[in-house]
């Protein structure tokens, strides 16, 4: 399988939410069955199926956040020289050609990605078009609505 970048922080959180998982979540599941067993017969038992459900998904996401972390490539920014070249992982400031509206975006990878922190997937149509040009240049980006073009005004590496 192809690495799949990430930023520190992105990691960090996985690793912080797998071990949330694997020494708080798991055990108060684990005593949550050992409580509905007590009560009986399992067959009618809702408690026991929503502890069993609830496992199901922690679980689940147990191995989701490994094999996220075992294919990942973390990347780390902050170490590189800048020199404006927009890359994986830099905070990227860009004005709208027609409206001269300003907007800032980190590119980071999909799992990171929340557009109410302005954090933008690599894979979006605007990161896209901005990966690889340098600070001053001017970008197309395809969008629903039709074409925008954006001026990159400034290229930090965080």
């Amino acid at each position: 399988m192809s690495r799949v970048p990430m930023t520190i922080k992105g990691a960090e959180s996985l690793r912080k939410e797998l071990q949330e998982l694997k020494m708080v979540v798991r055990p108060r599941i684990t005593k949550a069955i050992a409580e509905a067993r007590a009560h009986g017969d399992l067959k009618e038992n809702a408690e026991y199926h929503a502890a069993r459900e609830q496992q199901s998904f922690a679980e689940g996401r147990v191995k989701d956040i490994e094999g996220k972390l075992s294919d990942a490539q973390i990347i780390d920014t902050s170490s590189m020289d800048n020199n404006g070249k927009v890359i994986f992982g830099a905070r990227v400031e860009i004005i709208n050609c027609d409206t001269d509206a300003v907007k800032s975006y980190q590119i980071v990878g999909e799992d990171e990605a929340n557009i109410k922190e302005n954090r933008i997937s690599y894979t979006s149509p605007i990161a896209k078009a901005l990966i690889g040009k340098n600070e001053g240049e001017e970008v197309c980006v395809q969008t629903p609505g039709g074409a925008v073009d954006y001026e990159i005004a400034k290229v930090e590496y965080e």
